[in-house]
Parts: structure tokens; C-alpha cells; sequence
């Protein structure tokens, strides 16, 4: 195979100078100007008059904040699945299918030509900061593993199809690149998970893979079908993939998952870089090493609103963009995009850690908060305190998830049920009495309004930690038709019977 690196180096250079040219805040007051003008002839344009906005205060002005449901009834339902001139021109052509990870309702996330090229530029973002990361790299002389969802569509009328966003990222690879990608389409077209994975497995072993990207969550059970073909051995990176370069994750906080990663890549010389990828479009990439916040893209077709979450259900919410934003603080997100999407809160809080050039981290979700009793904690410190917990055991977990259970009888106090699979076997109980008071301190270091409600076990008793068997989580997922590709286990579980739901599913799975 021909090493393309050479030719990625060319347009790594170039990129690499724009960035450093850039200035943020031009660059997205252009950005939405041109949105703007590209889509005022829509009826989402002429209702909301874009043809006389002239600025960025008087777009936030004229267009308020929306959810999913608001375009939908409004806009996208009557005409569904033949948006033609709705809120971007011309017929949008194909539609990302996600379902609320705390609502579980399918959504249609419209996906349009500009939108493709959008997210073909972002990810060639993730190469460039790797060449700039690593200039000795030959990521490009082998192939780059995509572990996502099926390629395969729903035709939703003549022209217009409806898939998974993975899938979706993974069919509009362009035809000179399809060289450098695995799986090959038919391997890709598989829709069952588990099926899928049992072929990839095999099939990866017989490729040079420079590159390997997916959830964090999935990538780990793909690497746990590696092993089984090992009977010697877990297999690790060094020994699967001896020219791996680089694991590309995303779709949530990587800290539960760092452990197991840097065990599994012990010994490689490859490199894990963070990636903020949705539905609604590809938003930022980490630019230098693990852990150190992500680059926001800027030049890409999308416009950014940052809502401060306190005032997220005000009336008239405080509005910034990048001119305006500040450090430290935790914001919604909400986007404006060249596939018709209009300050369109995606659901994702963020915090900014550099103003110039901007960089975020993913905090959490604004439905991810866990407050049943008054004391507010969001996922990230949720995650920061499992993560800690875990470490203090020696143990890594696998994956999560937390409910409110209240209290059922007078004098009881309301508590958090944690439902944890750890990687390898559960802890004795005096460890999973470690795990669960380190859990509970670090919460109440973290938050005021934890530690008040915590104080006496008079407001929130103590936690209460129920070990999941290995695989009980995925075993979960798959029953509810939520396995692999861009699904993702709930952190926080508000609804009751979805908590139901998951304590029910966990005792089917053998222990």
C-alpha cells in the first residue's frame, strides 16, 4: 500500500498556518453571517427576517433558543422526510438517526452536503494535530479502523436515507481514502453488534491499523473479542496492532475508561486523542495531549451560543459566543449549522479552559444532572468521584450508572444507588466499602450542596454501591436494542422506570 502520509504532511502544513492565523472571533462572526445568507430565503429565514441581520446580537436577538422538539413540530414534521427550503435550502438528503439517551425518542437529525464536507474537515483536524503531535507519524501507511455503526440506510423516500451518524461518517469516506479505511463496505454493513464485532476481530488482525477510533465503552469490548482470540493471553495494542499510532475517542468522559486504555496500550508507541463529534456536527478536537481540553473548530460552517446553565430555563437566557465567554464557567451549548439547525441546543454542557485559541471540556449533559433531593451534582462530578473511588481500590470500572432512590417510609433519607461493573472481578466487601466512602468524600469536596445535604445523613444517606456482573451492561444495552455504534449507557438515571428497567436487566446476566 502507498504511504499517503507524505501528501498529508503537505496538507497538514497548510492547515497548521491557517490555525495559527486564525482569529477566533472573526472567523465565527463570518461564520454565522454567512449561514445567514445562504439560508434567508428558507421559511426558518424569512420567519425569523435573516435577510436584515447584521450582526451577532441581533441574530441572538431575532432567533431564540430551541430543543429538538421545538424544529420538529414547527418546522421539520409536516414536510418529513422531503425538507426542501425549510430551514436550510434545497432537500436535505439524509438524516442521522439518534435516540435521547435519557428519553430513549428517535430523533431525525437533518444531515445536509455542507454538513458532510464539515465533518470531512474536522476529522482531517484530528491528523493534523497528530502530525503536529508525532511528525515522525506514517499514520496513513496502513489503515485507519472506523469501529462504528452499520452503514446500512433506511430509505425514507426516493434520495433521502436515514442511518446511524457512525455509519453515515463512515459511507461518505471520499474514494481515494476508502484505500486507508477498514472495515470494508460489506463488513461495515452488518447490523448486529455482536455479529460485527466477531468479524471485525478476526478481519483486523490481518490488516496494518494505524489508527483506531470509536466510544470508549464499544472500543472496549472489541478489545476484550481481541483477547478471546489469544488463548495464550490477553492480547494487548503492541501485540494486536504493532503499528498503531493512535486511538481516536469520544461521546463521553474518557476519566473511567483511562485506566483500562493505558493498560491496554502498555507498551505500544500509540497515542489516544479526544474527539467532540454529534449528531448535529463535529465541534472539537483535542490539539495537544490527553486530558488537556479541545480545540474548538471554528471555520467549519457552525456558530456557537454558550448559555450559562444556571439560566438555561430563564425566561431570556444570558446568550455569549466566543467574544464573550470566560473560563471555568459551565455553559449550554447550542449551535447554529449550515444543515438548517438555528441556536439549537444540542444538550451538552461545556467549560472553557483557553480563550485563544478556544478550547472546551465536555462536562456533562444539561438532562444529566441528579438533584431528586436538592443537592445539584452534574455527571462530570459524578464521573470525577467514580474515577477516584475507583482508583482508591485499585480497581477500574467499566461502566456506570446512578438513580435516585427515595426514601419510603418516615425518618428515611433519600440516597444514590450506583450501579457499577468494574473490568475486572467485583472488590471484596470491605473494598466496595472503600469505594463507596471515597465516592461519597469526593462528591461532598466537590460540591457545597452535596456536602450540606450529606451532613447528619439528614437531607441524602449515604450511597449505596450494587455490583453489575461482567457484560451486564452491554447485555442491558442489547435488550433494549442500544448495542454498539454511537449508543451510550446513561450516567444519571432520573426516569424510575428506566431504573427499573436496568435493575431488572442486570439480574438476567449470570454471575
Amino acid at each position: 500500500m502507498l504511504d499517503a502520509t507524505p501528501l498529508l504532511r503537505l496538507y497538514a502544513r497548510a492547515r497548521r498556518a491557517r490555525l495559527e492565523r486564525e482569529d477566533p472571533i472573526a472567523g465565527q462572526q463570518k461564520t454565522l453571517l454567512s449561514l445567514l445568507k445562504r439560508a434567508q430565503s428558507t421559511r426558518f429565514g424569512r420567519d425569523h427576517g435573516f435577510s436584515s441581520l447584521t450582526d451577532v446580537a441581533s441574530f441572538q436577538q431575532a432567533v431564540p433558543l430551541r430543543r429538538y422538539e421545538d424544529f420538529w413540530q414547527s418546522y421539520w414534521k409536516d414536510a418529513f422526510p422531503r425538507l426542501t427550503d425549510c430551514s436550510w435550502p434545497g432537500t436535505i438528503p439524509c438524516f442521522a438517526v439518534t435516540s435521547g439517551t435519557t428519553t430513549g425518542r428517535t430523533k431525525y437529525i437533518p444531515c445536509s452536503q455542507a454538513m458532510n464536507r464539515s465533518n470531512r474537515r474536522a476529522a482531517l483536524d484530528i491528523l493534523v494535530h497528530h502530525l503536529t503531535n508525532r511528525p515522525e507519524s506514517h499514520v496513513l501507511g496502513g489503515k485507519n479502523f472506523m469501529l462504528g455503526g452499520s452503514t446500512a440506510f433506511v430509505e425514507e423516500a426516493p434520495g433521502i436515507h436515514s442511518g446511524d451518524l457512525s455509519g453515515i461518517a463512515a459511507s461518505d469516506v471520499p474514494w481515494w481514502a476508502r484505500p486507508y479505511y477498514f472495515p470494508d463496505r460489506d463488513l461495515a454493513l452488518e447490523e448486529d453488534w455482536e455479529k460485527k464485532v466477531a468479524m471485525l476481530a478476526p478481519a483486523s488482525l490481518r490488516q496494518d491499523i494505524r489508527s483506531i477510533s470509536g466510544t470508549p465503552s464499544w472500543l472496549l469490548l472489541f478489545f476484550d473479542k481481541l483477547a478471546e482470540l489469544n488463548p495464550a493471553g490477553s492480547w494487548r495494542a503492541k501485540d494486536a496492532y504493532p503499528n498503531l499510532e493512535l486511538v481516536i475517542h469520544g461521546g463521553v468522559n474518557f476519566a473511567p475508561y483511562r485506566g483500562r486504555f493505558a493498560e491496554w496500550l502498555e507498551g505500544s508507541h500509540a497515542e489516544t486523542r479526544e474527539v467532540y463529534p454529534a449528531s448535529e456536527g463535529f465541534f472539537a478536537v483535542a490539539d495537544r495531549g490527553d486530558g488537556d481540553g479541545l480545540r474548538l473548530i471554528t471555520d467549519h460552517g457552525i456558530f456557537y451560543d454558550f448559555i450559562p446553565v444556571e439560566e438555561l430555563e430563564a425566561e431570556r437566557p444570558t446568550r455569549h459566543w466566543l467574544a464573550t465567554v470566560e473560563t471555568g464557567v459551565e455553559y449550554a451549548i447550542a449551535v447554529s449549522t449550515c444543515a438548517g439547525l438555528w441556536s439549537y441546543l444540542v444538550g451538552d454542557t461545556v467549560r472553557f479552559v483557553d480563550l485563544d485559541p478556544p478550547r472546551i471540556v465536555v462536562t456533562g449533559r444539561t438532562s444529566f444532572t441528579l438533584s431528586a433531593f436538592g443537592e445539584h451534582l452534574i455527571s462530570a462530578e459524578i464521573e470525577e468521584a467514580v474515577s477516584a473511588a475507583a482508583g482508591a481500590i485499585g480497581a477500574s470500572v467499566e461502566e456506570f450508572a446512578v438513580t435516585p432512590v427515595f426514601p419510603r417510609q418516615e425518618g428515611e433519607a433519600g440516597r444514590h444507588l450506583y450501579f457499577v461493573e468494574f473490568a475486572e472481578q467485583a472488590p471484596e466487601p470491605g473494598a466496595l466499602e472503600t469505594f463507596a466512602r471515597v465516592l461519597d468524600e469526593t462528591l461532598a469536596d466537590g460540591n457545597d450542596n452535596y456536602r450540606a445535604h450529606r451532613s447528619g445523613d439528614f437531607g441524602v444517606g449515604r450511597p449505596e454501591i450494587r455490583v453489575v456482573p461482567t457484560g451486564g451492561f452491554a447485555a442491558w444495552m442489547k435488550a433494549r436494542g442500544r448495542l454498539g455504534g454511537q449508543n451510550k449507557v446513561p450516567r444519571i438515571i432520573n426516569d424510575p422506570d428506566l431504573a427499573e428497567n436496568l435493575s431488572a436487566g442486570i439480574e438476567t446476566v449470570p454471575r
